[in-house]
């Protein structure tokens, strides 16, 4: 037999089918979905997580959550160029010690401390388009070359979090590194893309 939040799933996903909850709406919350359909919160919770992880609702569990539109898939075809669109505005700055992993990257030390700065970057239309970490030692310098490779991977629940997306959804993970005209390395990068959303173009 079918579990009940697995049945709610169905109903809600029938009900953003047909119209009833559309684009841009807000969704009910776990509580009136969980009044309205005789069925505990857990229940609840667990039937919109599964909409969440089809990319069908927008925003955290938390929160007010809404009905997303139709996904539009662009390409990634430079993953040098800056974001022609706008960023949320609140970038997250702050100082860190490098990584085993970073520190092969910026060719640095084991703890060497670092400037790491993370920012969603947004859609013209507001929507949440991918979240950009950078990574230096010391200040900003300009670059004339890179180098990047891409891998797929399941979104961490803290970028997901960021996206208003739904841990465990799959992501595009672009390692981005750049380097000065001596080939020295003056920042790394990661760029993280929800996977229905994007494709890169080689």
């Amino acid at each position: 037999m079918e579990a009940p939040h697995r049945r709610l799933a169905a109903k809600l996903r029938q009900r953003l089918d047909d119209g009833t909850y559309p684009p841009g709406a807000q969704f009910p919350s776990i509580r009136a979905i969980a009044d309205e359909h005789r069925v505990g919160a857990g229940a609840a919770y667990l039937a919109v997580e599964i909409l969440r992880a089809e990319g069908l609702l927008e925003g955290e569990p938390r929160r007010r959550l809404t009905v997303a539109h139709p996904v539009g898939v662009r390409t990634l075809a430079d993953p040098d160029a800056e974001w022609p669109h706008r960023d949320r505005g609140d970038a997250e700055h702050s100082i860190v010690r490098a990584t085993e992993d970073l520190a092969v990257r910026l060719g640095v030390p084991e703890r060497t401390r670092l400037h790491r700065e993370r920012v969603e970057l947004l859609d013209p239309d507001g929507r949440p388009a991918m979240l950009l970490t950078t990574w230096r030692r010391g200040v900003a310098r300009e670059h004339s070359s890179y180098r990047c490779t891409v891998r797929v991977r399941p979104m961490e629940r803290a970028e997901a979090d960021l996206l208003g997306l739904a841990a465990g959804i799959l992501a595009l993970h672009a390692e981005r590194t750049r380097m000065d005209a001596v080939g020295a390395v003056v920042e790394t990068a990661d760029l993280v893309l929800p996977a229905d959303r994007w494709s890169i173009s080689l």
